[in-house]
């Protein structure tokens, strides 16, 4: 058993094709309504059909008020830093707190390299990425900004304004080198969807990350876990992921958050998205919620 204790959370991930605004929408006010705590945005802008991640979630949050947002996960290659850090300070600005930031070292290097980015590999984007993390952690907390190194130039930047809450910077990695700066650097390791690493590969992840945040003095149980779940609900349906009827979810999301020690489960449904947010906000959270609650005091 391997449960960090952290609060249980939810949430949905949003199409950022341009053509599915209008559901994207609509989506967004239903999982407030059901009382979702998340709302995620994934980020390839190298997608021709896709809207930028952050001009969508700051067009979602105008028309939310409580539910939160975050980049699911932003590439780091493709976006500075100190200008990640300030667009999530100034949407957590005017949203009264309802942004996190999840980010990326960039997983398709074609991509970035098509849109001028340079696609760093290897040890070059581990160092990278660990370095990304410092300076937005540095600005999100306001004052004076710099770094000088192979990888960075930023030579007195005056960040600001502050957050009015914590912005939270989770760090989406699978490799294990990724997955120790998770552990050593972040304040949260969002895992990819769980068709590329499946259940059975948590574990080791989870140590990795564990071993790292020791080596650094930091506590195991202070780092977030975010897992994206594509699948389906509903008996007899068929897809990827997590299929099945709300038994099997309710007992799957469970064990998920107890043995393999995710906190926080983000919904990718697979058909028919309104009716299965429907599902999973009034059926599968309040039961998984429950039932975590009970292992966890022992009943």
């Amino acid at each position: 058993m391997n449960d960090y204790g952290h609060p249980l959370s939810f949430g949905l991930s949003l199409d950022p094709a341009a053509e599915s605004l209008g559901g994207t929408r609509r989506l967004a006010r239903l999982a407030e309504d059901a009382g979702l705590d998340y709302l995620a945005v994934q980020d390839h802008p190298y997608q021709p059909g896709h809207l930028d991640s952050w001009t969508l979630i700051g067009n979602l949050a105008a028309d939310t008020n409580r539910i939160s947002l975050f980049t699911d996960v932003s590439d780091l290659q493709l976006r500075p830093p100190t200008m990640l850090a300030k667009v999530a300070a100034s949407l957590s600005v005017l949203t009264d707190g309802r942004i996190q930031l999840g980010v990326g070292g960039g997983a398709f290097a074609d991509g970035i390299a098509s849109m001028g980015g340079l696609p760093r590999r290897g040890e070059q984007m581990v160092a990278f990425t660990e370095e990304s993390l410092g300076l937005m952690r540095e600005a999100l907390a306001g004052g004076a900004v710099q770094l000088q190194s192979p990888n960075h130039s930023v030579s007195g930047y005056r960040a600001g304004p502050v957050p009015p809450k914590p912005v939270e910077i989770w760090l989406g990695a699978q490799g294990p080198k990724m997955l120790a700066v998770a552990g050593r650097s972040a304040d949260g390791w969002v895992s990819p969807l769980n068709i590329y690493v499946p259940p059975e590969q948590v574990p080791s992840r989870q140590h990795l990350i564990d071993e790292a945040a020791t080596a650094a003095g930091r506590t195991p149980k202070s780092i977030r876990r975010i897992y994206n779940v594509i699948g389906v609900i509903g008996a007899g349906r068929r897809g990827q992921g997590l299929v099945g009827d709300v038994h099997q979810w309710v007992d799957t999301l469970t064990e998920w958050a107890v043995v393999l020690g995710f906190d926080t489960f983000v919904f990718w449904p697979v058909v028919n998205p309104e009716s299965q947010l429907a599902l999973f906000a009034s059926e599968v959270v309040p039961a998984v919620r429950e039932r975590v609650e009970a292992i966890r005091n022992g009943r």
